[in-house]
C-alpha cells in the first residue's frame, strides 16, 4: 500500500507538487505541439560536476556516499574517503602525462572504481571517453583514433588483449597508454602520483568551467560507426541537478526513506551516467552492480536493498516473468494470473482518481471488491515480487524504450511506482521523465526541468535546452543535420496530450511502409510482444509488403520453464520446441496482445520462431538493447522471405 500512502501524504505537500512550472503552446486547432518545464536547479555558478565529491567531503565529510561490494557485505565509503580516492586517482593520471583537456578511454563494466575514475579524470583537467566492456577491437580501434585518446584503463584481462588488438592498427604515436583495473590500475596510479601535489589537481580542477568539454560518449548505434557526442560540464550538471531536484524529495521526505540505488546500467551508457552523477550530487547512497541479467542482478537487489532503481523495460519485464514462472512452480500460475488482472484493474482505478479522472460517478477509485482482492494478493504475489527487488524498494525509472503501460500497473499495484523517461546520449540522457506524484502510464512525461519538447509537422519530437550537446565529434555534416537553432532532432516519432506529456509511437527511420500504402511503426507491436513470455527479441517487418509479419525468439528462462511444466527433457533442441504447436499457441496469445494496440491493417498477420537470440554478442543488439534492424534482416533473410511465399 506505499505507493498510495505516498502520493495521499504528498498531495498535502504543495512544496513537492507544485514546484515544476509547465507551459503548453497550442496551435490552431488546439493541439498541442510545444511544452516547456522552468528549471528548477541553481545556476551553480562556475562550478563542474569535477567539484561535487570535494563539495560533499567539505560539507559532509562523514556522509556515506557509496558502498563498495566486499565479498558478501557492502562496506560505506564516506565523502571524505572517496575524496581522497579521487584525488589520489587524478594525481596518478598527471603523473601519468594526463594534459589538461586530454582524454581518457574508459573501458569497464559498472563498477566502484569507474565512479572514482571519471571523477579523477575530470579533476585532472581531463576527458572521460566511456567506451562498453563488448566493445570489438575494431570498435575500440575507431574510438581511440576519433576521440584522440592518449590513455585507456581496462577492466578484465580479456579487455585487455582485445585492446592490445585495436592499437596495433594505430601508428606507434598514436597508441594511448594502458592501466588494468583488474590488475590495480587504481593502486598503480596512486602510487604513480604520489609526488604530484594536492594544489596541481585543486588547480586543474578549478580552471573548469561549465562549458569545459567534460566527456565523449559514442553512441551504440544501429547502422554505420558511433558517432561521439561531445557533452559540457554545465550539459551534465544540468541534467543530474534538475532531476535530482524533481525526484529527490519524493525518494526522501515522503517516504522517509534514506534514499539508495543499486546501479546496474553500464556507465558507459549516458543514462547510467548521469544517474551516477545525480547520486554523488544529492548525497543518495550509491552501490554498483556489474551484470543486468536477471540471475545476476537479484542476489544484488536483495543484500544492497535500494529504495529506487534505474534500469530498462527488459528488466520488469523478467521480473514479472520470474513471478509467473515461481508461481506456475507452486501450482499457483492461475493466482498469478488473476493477481495480474486485479493489479491493472486497482492501478487504473485508483490513479484515475488520483489524476481526478474516476470513472465511476462517485468518484471513489477502486471498489470495495478491489481493495479487498488487492490486499489478498499483496500477500499471495505481491510481497514476493517487492521481495525479490530486495524488499525496501519503492520507486523504478524506465528508460531506453516505452515500457508496457500494463506492466507499470502491474507494480503500481504491487506497491512500486515506476516513472518513465525519454532521452538520448545528445540530450545528457532524460528529456522527458513522469513527474512526481503525477503518474501517467503510458507516456514517457514531462520535459526534464530546464527543457523544451516541440513535435515537428511531420510527428518528429524536437528537444530544446541546456541538456542537448553541441555536436558530434569530428562531424559537422551529421551535427548540421540534427541541429537547427538550438532544436535537437530526436528521429523519433511522438504526441503531447493536453497537459504536455509526451508518447514516443516509433522511430522515424524505422516506419514501415506495406504495399497497400499503410505506415506502421514496429516499436508500438515490438514492445508489447516483448512484455509477454516466452518472448525474447523480435523484429516486426513488413516494408513494402502486403502484410505486417515477424521474427520472434524465445527467451532461454522461459523456455526452460515451459519445458519443466510440460516434464519435457531439458535439453529439448530448440529446433523442436519452436515447432512445438503448444509453443506456437503460447507465443500466438503474446502476437494477439500486441495487434489489440493497433489497427487491422497494421497487426501481424504472421510470425516466425527462430533458433537462437538477438544478442550483442552476435551483432544482433547495440550495448544498449537495441535491435540493429538490418543485421537482423540480413541474418534472417530466408525466413523473413518465407513469411511472405504461399
Amino acid at each position: 500500500m506505499g505507493v498510495r500512502k505516498d502520493l495521499q501524504r504528498a498531495q498535502q505537500r504543495t512544496d513537492l507538487t507544485d514546484r515544476a512550472t509547465v507551459e503548453t503552446v497550442k496551435d490552431e486547432h488546439g493541439t498541442v505541439r510545444e511544452v516547456r518545464t522552468a528549471a528548477l536547479a541553481a545556476d551553480p555558478g562556475g562550478s563542474t560536476p569535477a567539484d561535487i565529491p570535494f563539495t560533499n567531503a567539505a560539507e559532509a565529510p562523514d556522509a556515506v556516499v557509496l558502498r563498495r561490494k566486499e565479498g558478501e557485505h557492502w562496506r560505506p565509503v564516506t565523502a571524505a574517503a572517496f575524496a581522497r580516492e579521487v584525488t589520489a586517482a587524478a594525481k596518478g593520471l598527471i603523473a601519468g602525462g594526463l594534459e589538461p583537456g586530454g582524454r581518457v578511454a574508459l573501458m569497464s563494466r559498472t563498477r566502484y572504481e569507474w565512479t572514482v575514475l571519471d571523477f579523477a579524470i575530470w579533476a585532472a583537467g581531463g576527458q572521460t571517453v566511456p567506451v562498453y566492456a563488448t566493445s570489438s577491437a575494431e570498435q575500440i580501434e575507431w574510438i581511440v583514433r576519433d576521440s584522440g585518446a592518449r590513455h585507456l584503463i581496462t577492466e578484465t584481462p580479456e579487455n585487455t588483449a582485445t585492446a592490445r588488438t585495436a592499437l596495433a592498427a594505430l601508428p606507434e604515436e598514436e597508441r594511448p597508454r594502458c592501466w588494468e583495473l583488474d590488475a590495480g590500475a587504481v593502486l598503480e596510479l596512486a602510487t604513480l602520483g604520489r609526488e604530484v601535489d594536492d594544489d596541481e589537481v585543486t588547480k586543474r580542477r578549478t580552471a573548469l568551467t561549465p562549458d569545459t568539454v567534460a566527456t565523449v560518449c559514442y553512441t551504440s548505434g544501429t547502422t554505420g560507426k558511433p558517432k561521439g557526442c561531445v557533452l559540457t560540464h554545465a550539459n551534465l550538471h544540468t541534467e543530474a541537478a534538475n532531476t535530482a531536484e524533481l525526484l529527490h524529495p519524493i525518494f526522501k521526505e515522503v517516504t522517509g526513506q534514506v534514499a539508495s540505488t543499486l546501479l546496474f546500467l553500464p556507465l558507459a551508457h549516458i543514462l547510467g551516467r548521469t544517474i551516477q552523477i545525480s547520486c554523488m550530487l544529492a548525497r543518495i547512497e550509491l552501490g554498483h552492480c556489474p551484470g543486468i541479467k536477471p540471475d545476476e542482478l537479484r542476489p544484488q537487489l536483495r543484500s544492497f536493498r535500494p529504495t529506487f532503481v534505474v534500469g530498462v523495460p527488459y528488466l520488469f519485464e523478467k521480473i514479472h516473468d520470474t513471478g509467473r514462472a515461481t508461481a506456475e512452480k507452486l501450482g499457483r500460475g492461475a493466482s498469478f494470473d488473476r493477481a495480474d488482472r486485479i493489479a491493472v484493474n486497482y492501478g487504473e482505478a485508483h490513479l484515475a482518481r488520483f489524476l481526478g479522472r474516476g470513472r465511476d460517478p462517485r468518484g471513489k477509485g477502486p471498489s470495495l471488491g478491489l481493495r479487498i482482492a488487492r490486499g489478498l494478493y499483496d500477500l499471495l504475489v505481491f510481497r514476493r515480487v517487492r521481495k525479490e527487488l530486495g524488499g525496501r524498494l519503492r520507486y523504478a525509472i524506465s528508460g531506453g524504450s516505452p515500457l508496457d503501460r500494463r506492466l507499470s500497473l502491474f507494480f503500481y499495484a504491487a506497491g512500486i511506482l515506476v516513472y518513465e523517461g525519454y532521452g538520448l546520449t545528445e540530450t545528457s540522457a532524460a528529456a522527458t521523465i513522469t513527474p512526481p506524484l503525477a503518474p501517467r502510464p503510458g507516456t514517457v512525461g514531462l520535459p526534464v526541468p530546464g527543457t523544451a519538447v516541440r513535435i515537428a509537422d511531420d510527428g518528429e519530437v524536437l528537444i530544446k535546452g541546456a541538456i542537448v550537446f553541441g555536436g558530434y565529434r569530428n562531424n559537422p555534416e551529421a551535427t548540421a543535420e540534427v541541429l537547427d537553432g538550438g532544436w535537437f532532432a530526436t528521429g523519433d516519432l511522438g504526441a503531447l496530450d493536453e497537459d504536455g506529456y509526451l508518447t514516443i509511437t516509433g522511430r522515424k527511420k524505422d516506419i514501415i511502409v506495406t504495399s497497400g500504402g499503410k505506415n506502421v511503426s514496429p516499436a508500438v507491436l515490438e514492445d508489447r510482444l516483448r512484455s509477454r513470455p516466452p518472448v525474447g527479441q523480435c523484429i516486426v517487418v513488413g516494408d513494402n509488403r502486403s502484410y505486417v509479419a515477424a521474427l520472434i525468439t524465445l527467451e532461454p528462462e522461459a523456455v526452460a520453464h515451459w519445458l519443466s511444466v510440460r516434464k519435457m527433457p531439458a535439453d529439448t533442441p530448440m529446433a523442436d520446441v519452436v515447432r512445438d504447436p503448444r509453443m506456437i499457441a503460447a507465443v500466438q496469445q503474446a502476437v494477439d496482445y500486441a495487434n489489440e494496440a493497433v489497427s487491422r491493417a497494421e497487426s501481424i498477420r504472421k510470425f516466425a520462431l527462430v533458433e537462437g537470440e538477438f544478442t550483442e554478442d552476435n551483432g544482433l543488439l547495440t550495448p544498449s538493447l537495441k535491435i540493429k534492424r538490418h543485421a537482423v534482416a540480413g541474418a534472417y533473410e530466408r525466413e523473413i522471405e518465407d513469411l511472405y511465399r504461399g
